[in-house]
């Protein structure tokens, strides 16, 4: 078992979360052929769309429905400062996970988190978990609660 999946585990034990890790055999490199894989609508699909803080290090993590997309100007809103696009390389080193397998818990360093709204429209949504190949399931509003992400309008 990678690294990655198993600091997922591990924080979802400690959270008091009781997920169960699916490895996926078709291909998921999108929000859609992963909503295809879960056969799911592609809205329950969580996209983990990180960007750094401006001037600093500090990654903030928007946990996005499938379908939608980050809008920076409300972004840095939701946040109170200006943001900056996080990349492969910066995301890998913060939190442990390569981009398609980034969790919304097991990160290296302490995240901020926001969620989109439209994903409490569900009452099961999927997230990564830790690897592209791994999701699991779970309820929008537990994840919310669990991981202390904001719940606000920071879509287009």
């Amino acid at each position: 078992m990678s690294k990655s999946l198993k600091r997922v585990e591990a924080e979802a034990k400690a959270l008091g979360l009781s997920i169960e890790i699916i490895r996926e055999t078709a291909p998921t490199t999108t929000a859609q052929m992963a909503a295809d894989a879960r056969d799911c609508t592609v809205d329950q699909i969580v996209k983990s769309i990180l960007f750094r803080k401006a001037g600093s290090d500090q990654h903030v993590l928007f946990m996005t429905a499938g379908g939608n997309r980050v809008s920076l100007p409300k972004a840095e809103a939701a946040l109170g400062h200006s943001l900056e696009r996080a990349d492969a390389a910066s995301i890998r080193a913060y939190t442990g996970f390569a981009i398609g397998g980034v969790s919304p818990i097991g990160h290296l360093n302490p995240v901020v988190k926001f969620m989109d709204p439209r994903l409490m429209d569900f009452d099961i949504i999927w997230a990564a978990a830790g690897t592209p190949h791994h999701v699991f399931a779970i309820d929008p509003a537990v994840l919310a609660q669990k991981t202390s992400a904001q719940c606000i309008d920071f879509t287009e």
